[in-house]
């Protein structure tokens, strides 16, 4: 059966109320009934297309094929750090047994490069219609003139987002620029080289830096700094040294920009570590005192659009089917984070790469136990229940002693990152985290700008800029003598893991199958250079009747 490739997805948001359906019956376009050409006419209307663009970027963080897939799931699981551990199908599965699994029919695949292209999709369209004439762009805090490079700039570096996973995960891929819907819609697509498409990007996000916002313009969307960070990180992958360190510095001098060193917020009075401070629910935005934050995704719980992220559920453990003397102890409490499944687990490299003082592997950023709670201590929810010789207040120490394996998997009692707790407090088996998702921050920036030093030969600098990141958690410093690019990957595991698109770090730096074959005990044998890219989904290139369109090597 033929599938539109490229559809139309924008999320509309009614504007206002309609009245007088007399006179809407004889309009040759009603204003209730929303579509492009109704809605892009005003900076109002504009503004409601990009919240429904920001919508569908957020997709990322939430479900993709059924409840237990997430949807960026191809972007890290089944690599050096993230391994298979409990799994029913989707990326889980592919990153276990990759040969097979890793096919041009699976369904996982093809929904997230199709949800990509209709994030292009809803991109040119705003692009595209912003340069028609009669808008009204009046209105906000900008001129008008302002306005409307605004609007196109964040739809521009949202397009550019899109083609930077395209490009890492499929290589050449189709590049559109003009929105596509009705009768524009192509079957002659060809797949344009992966160094165009990424010049592309860079355009794009050029355009976007001179005008987005060093804060955003809504709660949600992106920053300069997010651009300038992913404008370093194009060049790096372009292996343009000097132009990758030149925006890394634009963003790590922006005195609005800074790591976070101290404890703040509403989490400052309570037992932790200032580096875990900025996943805690009401902490994550600018606004509420992250100033390391350079895009946060935005969710809400009982709110209308709010959405809910499925990383904690797809990542935290079974720590609630934990057996002990025949008892399954746990009783979910909010501070234990909620319902987990597992689907993808640190690796054991991943947890044995920190020191012991490091505040990254603190009992605050990494579950590594659970304490035994009364009636008292868990309320308002349940006591624990004890096994036989135990009493409240014992230590239950998580095991990650041995790998896990092919053999050796569904490992419920497994440490996990913290940096995604929360759920419904009257619900602690609720799926869905609602926590605002901290989606990338600054501590990377530095890592990149490390990463532009080192190929630049300017290994005191990278030392030193590593160092920053490392004394803001308590971390050793390191010398000359430590820095390779493996280390700098090491590194970027104990900062951003579970956060990082890891597996398009590690095919930037060309080390995906050498790492993932060393570290990851359930999958990582069976990873081949084919697998360092994802198949074009069969049902793409058989809706492309008109051209031939060639399969990725190896399918």
């Amino acid at each position: 059966m033929k599938k539109k490739i490229f559809n139309t997805t924008i999320i509309l948001f009614m504007l206002m109320t309609m009245g007088s359906c007399d006179m809407d019956l004889l309009d040759e376009k009603p204003p209730h009934i929303i579509t492009a050409e109704t809605l892009y006419t005003t900076l109002t209307g504009f503004e409601a297309g990009l919240n429904g663009l920001y919508a569908q970027v957020r997709r990322e963080k939430e479900p993709g094929i059924g409840s237990h897939q997430l949807m960026g799931a191809l972007f890290f699981y089944g690599t050096d750090n993230a391994v298979t551990n409990h799994w029913t199908d989707g990326m889980a599965l592919i990153a276990e047994y990759w040969g097979d699994q890793n096919n041009p029919q699976n369904e996982d695949i093809q929904e997230v490069f199709i949800w990509l292209y209709n994030v292009i999709n809803a991109a040119n369209t705003i692009i595209n219609r912003a340069e028609l004439e009669g808008v009204d762009w009046s209105g906000g805090s900008g001129s008008p003139e302002e306005n409307k490079n605004r609007v196109i700039a964040e739809a521009r570096a949202i397009r550019g987002w899109a083609y930077r996973h395209l490009t890492y995960g499929w290589g050449d891929v189709p590049l559109s620029l003009e929105e596509s819907s009705g009768s524009t819609v192509r079957t002659d697509w060809e797949r344009t080289p992966k160094v165009q498409v990424m010049q592309q990007i860079i355009d794009d996000l050029e355009f976007a830096e001179a005008h987005v916002g060093v804060e955003p313009s809504l709660r949600g969307r992106i920053t300069k700094g997010a651009v300038q960070h992913y404008l370093a990180e194009m060049y790096l992958a372009m292996k343009d040294y000097n132009n990758a360190l030149l925006y890394a510095n634009k963003v790590i001098t922006n005195p609005a920009y800074k790591l976070i060193t101290e404890r703040y917020g509403n989490s400052a009075g309570k037992p932790g570590v200032a580096f875990m401070d900025m996943f805690q629910d009401g902490n994550t935005n600018r606004e509420e005192g992250n100033s390391e934050a350079l895009w946060v995704f935005q969710f809400g719980l009982r709110i209308t659009g709010g959405g809910g992220s499925l990383v904690r559920r797809v990542h935290s453990s079974r720590f609630w089917n934990i057996s002990v003397g025949g008892v399954r102890p746990l009783q979910h409490t909010l501070d234990r984070g909620g319902l987990g499944y597992a689907r993808t687990s640190m690796t054991k490299w991943a947890l044995d790469l920190y020191e012991p003082q490091d505040d990254r592997f603190s009992e605050y950023a990494i579950r590594k136990f659970f304490i035994l709670g009364d009636a008292q201590t868990n309320a308002p929810y349940p006591a624990d229940l004890l096994p036989p010789g135990r009493q409240y207040g014992d230590t239950l120490w998580l095991d990650w002693s041995r790998d896990i394996t092919f053999t050796a998997r569904a490992r419920s009692n497994w440490p996990f990152s913290r940096k995604f707790q929360g759920t419904d407090p009257t619900n602690m088996n609720e799926n869905w985290s609602y926590t605002d998702f901290v989606y990338l921050r600054l501590a990377e920036t530095y890592l990149i700008k490390a990463e532009a030093e080192y190929y630049l030969g300017r290994i005191d600098d990278a030392v030193n800029t590593i160092n920053v990141i490392r004394r803001r958690s308590n971390a050793s410093d390191i010398t000359a003598a430590h820095l390779n690019i493996d280390f700098i990957l090491d590194e970027r595991s104990r900062e951003l893991v579970m956060e990082e698109h890891r597996r398009w770090t590690l095919l930037r730096t060309k080390k995906f199958v050498e790492r993932t074959k060393a570290h990851n005990g359930n999958g990582g044998a069976h990873v081949t250079a084919r697998d360092t890219i994802y198949p074009i989904p069969q049902s793409v290139i058989d809706a492309n009747i008109t051209k031939p369109m060639p399969q990725n090597p190896g399918w």
